[in-house]
């Protein structure tokens, strides 16, 4: 387990529905929720100044979020079906792709569509 672990929490609101499900499945349905995505970094070394990365580091996301999804149709705007468990995956890629992320830092993203429910991507050891 990594000695070190930072987090940032962003919120958003977007409507999706979602394939593959029986018709009379209520996530079947056009829907929408108030999302809660947390970006967590895991490393096990710190930069000279003390910081595992910079928490300002990660607006780019933020930027991100508002610009793409944030009150849009989940289903137009992503190219997977989705669902939590995608959602969290295909945000640690984007969260990859805005920030410079130190060698040896871990993203992992955890997406909320309800206060009590939670799906979390944690990328593999490298």
């Amino acid at each position: 387990m990594p000695a070190f672990e930072i987090s940032k929490t962003f919120a958003f609101a977007a409507s999706h529905r979602l394939s593959g499900l029986d018709g009379d499945h209520q996530c079947a349905r056009l829907h929408g929720h108030n999302y809660t995505v947390q970006v967590q970094l895991h490393g096990d070394s710190l930069d000279t100044v003390g910081f595992l990365l910079d928490y300002g580091d990660l607006s780019p996301v933020r930027a991100w979020i508002d610009a793409t999804l944030d009150h849009q149709h989940l289903n137009a705007c992503l190219d997977v079906n989705p669902t939590a468990e995608l959602l969290a995956q295909y945000l640690a890629g984007k969260v990859r792709e805005l920030v410079a992320i130190p060698d040896g830092v871990r993203v992992a993203v955890g997406v909320s569509e309800t206060p009590r429910t939670w799906a979390f991507y944690r990328e593999a050891a490298q």
